[in-house]
């Protein structure tokens, strides 16, 4: 790292002086780094960014550029890949009643079947899934190419909710629901929801309503596994207050204009 110098008698830093490297004037536009640039604009994740930027297919200002961290100003510098031009696609957001048997990725090197071949008849070149689902679970799965909602919609210091329906191999007794909601320990991992019911119960098995505000990875089976239950279905149907209702299995809609406004209330992103 460069030192940096100062004049003798200087009262105050210069905002040239005290701006990191390559980075644009404050008097620009939107600013951000390269990656985080083509992940803010749709393009890409911002992993596949830098191994686009890392490659030397980025150019800014018709100048290729190999760091990710190079900073761009959005308003004012064009960006493109492999000589396409990088723009902004409007933002969408759907929802998807994801089948069981599903990987949530849109190129599986296994060969499997995705949550994508459920969206073919969407036309949009940059559409994420929210989260994931594992394949063996089914339900409400948000899409979109918003990443900075998403990242938001995910952040656990939101505290949005998920609420899933989850049918286990045995009647949900009051030590079974008590341990599941005072949390448990498994592989060093102490994890709890925010409220679990019981909703019905069977002559050898129960649904359970489990409410998580965190949402580790297959955090719910990993409870069940701590107690020996068995998860013999799990379906999320409720991300925030919105419902996965009637939509049919392997169906996709566009969200609800009061459906994404809540989502973005709850997010701070109104």
């Amino acid at each position: 790292m460069a030192a940096r110098r100062f004049a003798t008698g200087a009262k105050a830093t210069s905002p040239a002086a005290s701006r990191p490297a390559g980075a644009p004037s404050r008097e620009g536009g939107r600013r951000a780094t390269l990656a985080r640039a083509l992940s803010k604009l749709g393009f890409c994740s911002r992993s596949q960014a830098e191994a686009l930027v890392g490659e030397g297919r980025v150019r800014v200002g018709g100048q290729v550029v190999r760091d990710p961290e190079h900073w761009v100003d959005l308003d004012r510098q064009e960006i493109r890949v492999d000589d396409r031009l990088v723009e902004a696609e409007a933002p969408v957001y759907y929802m998807l009643n994801k089948p069981r048997g599903l990987v949530t990725t849109r190129h599986d090197p296994e060969g499997r079947p995705t949550v994508f071949d459920c969206l073919t008849d969407i036309a949009v070149a940059h559409l994420s899934p929210v989260g994931r689902l594992d394949k063996a679970s089914e339900g409400l799965l948000l899409f979109t190419n918003d990443t900075a909602f998403a990242q938001a919609l995910l952040d656990p210091e939101t505290h949005v909710s998920k609420t899933y329906h989850v049918q286990i191999d045995r009647v949900a007794d009051d030590a079974v629901l008590r341990a599941l909601r005072d949390g448990v320990r498994h592989e060093g991992d102490f994890l709890s929801a925010r409220s679990v019911t019981l909703l019905r119960a069977g002559d050898k098995t129960s649904w359970l309503e489990i409410v998580l505000e965190e949402g580790r990875n297959r955090q719910i089976r990993r409870m069940l596994e701590a107690l020996d239950l068995a998860c013999l279905r799990l379906v999320r149907v409720a991300i925030g207050p919105v419902l996965l209702g009637e939509l049919p299995k392997g169906a996709v809609r566009p969200l609800a204009a009061g459906e994404l406004e809540v989502l973005r209330r709850l997010t701070g992103r109104a």
